[in-house]
């Protein structure tokens, strides 16, 4: 009968150990993906009617410039690929495949715009790449049923335009109300919203619906619908250069209604500068991330973080801008999705941490958090009311929301 020595079986075990430990630790990538660096790919128009927006990607570089010199995430180094698509589905489409097939990134993120993520929808669904935190508050984005790789993350639209509906069904019940909109899934997804808020009385209180086209180069005619139905409170349901007009031209022609404005164009910086401060005084809308301009979070730890990296890594950007806290944030968002997943970065497992995530980041509104579960895909769903005084965004009232 034979015997084996312990000293045998220890090396036999030892020798099992090394075998296998490689195989515990082993990493798994994706395209885009090493153990030197992650490939993000970006989509913003840069150029055209939307171009305002073009200081989010800006600052979502800047960030990951912060993030690479402080040794990157869990030792590898954002290689950030942002292309200019011009705010044109079109080019969307051209320049999303360029990214997938030629670049071959993890993923795309952020790109801006409804009728943008609306073009590639389906085809990153089909290419299983994850199409994530996307720049529309549409509320598309949230139906992981479906769409598996495709996740929002600003509040949407519908729940945003209801606040606006239940604030002026509280204050001002009689309004006659007139509604300027973009043709296209962005305005109706907040018109919907907003009717939907109204209830029955919307088909009372709205009295004026008015489009616009983003091919349009002014909504001027349309302000001047809008005043003539006699309306006495307006809901500006634009992008920044449209939002900017409407503003300025309201003023112009001596009409004076209760203003609500979407939050996508509530920058000072980039859209009530341009449109007149003195104009944009007693408009309204909602806020999900601190402003700039506020006195109240223009200190603490958190504000001068902020400030120290525009200073250091965006110098060129603005700082009443809230575009660049925006980018700032949604950047922190990706990183934490990175983090969590450590080695295993393949596309599957960045959806599944992306839906994996409850945490409070520094620029965004006390009582404003980030929470998503595999079948939550709607990041931020809080939101406070702001009135703006000519020189800030002042909030009032309480935190909507879950």
């Amino acid at each position: 009968m034979r015997t084996t020595r312990p000293w045998k079986l220890a090396v036999a075990s030892l020798a099992g150990s090394l075998m296998l430990a490689p195989a515990l630790a082993q990493k798994k990538y994706d395209a885009g993906a090493t153990d030197k660096d992650i490939k993000i790919g970006h989509l913003n128009p840069y150029s055209g009617p939307a171009s305002a927006y073009g200081a989010i990607g800006k600052a979502i570089g800047a960030y990951f410039d912060k993030v690479n010199a402080d040794g990157g995430v869990n030792g590898r180094k954002i290689t950030f690929i942002t292309l200019d698509d011009g705010y044109n589905p079109a080019k969307t489409v051209e320049q999303a495949r360029k990214l997938v097939e030629e670049d071959e990134v993890l993923l795309v993120f952020q790109t801006l715009g409804t009728p943008s993520n609306t073009a590639i929808h389906k085809y990153m669904n089909t290419k299983k790449v994850p199409q994530l935190f996307v720049a529309t508050g549409a509320t598309k984005w949230g139906d992981p049923k479906n769409f598996p790789y495709t996740m929002g993350w600003q509040p949407n639209y519908q729940s945003e335009a209801k606040i606006y509906a239940l604030h002026i069904l509280d204050t001002k019940p009689n309004a006659k109300i007139a509604v300027l909109y973009q043709n296209d899934d962005y305005g109706k997804d907040y018109l919907k919203g907003f009717e939907d808020g109204l209830g029955d009385k919307a088909k009372t209180m709205i009295v004026s619906r008015a489009s616009y086209e983003v091919t349009d180069p002014t909504v001027d005619s349309q302000m001047l619908t809008l005043k003539n139905s006699g309306a006495d409170t307006f809901f500006n349901i634009t992008t920044p250069k449209f939002a900017a007009q409407a503003i300025k031209k309201s003023a112009e022609i001596g009409w004076k209604p209760v203003h609500y404005l979407n939050s996508v164009s509530s920058a000072v910086g980039s859209v009530l500068t341009p449109a007149g401060l003195e104009n944009a005084v007693g408009i309204f809308t909602a806020s999900y991330i601190k402003d700039p301009t506020d006195p109240q979070f223009q200190k603490g730890k958190e504000y001068d973080d902020w400030l120290a990296w525009m200073q250091k890594y965006h110098p060129k950007g603005d700082l009443k801008d809230n575009f660049n806290v925006y980018g700032y944030t949604v950047a922190q968002s990706l990183v934490q999705v990175l983090k969590q997943a450590g080695d295993n970065l393949t596309r599957d497992n960045v959806m599944k941490q992306a839906a994996s995530l409850d945490i409070t980041l520094p620029m965004l509104l006390p009582g404003v958090n980030i929470k998503t579960g595999p079948d939550d895909f709607y990041p931020i769903e809080r939101e406070q009311l702001a009135k703006f005084d000519g020189k800030t965004w002042v909030l009032f009232g309480k935190v909507y929301g879950r």
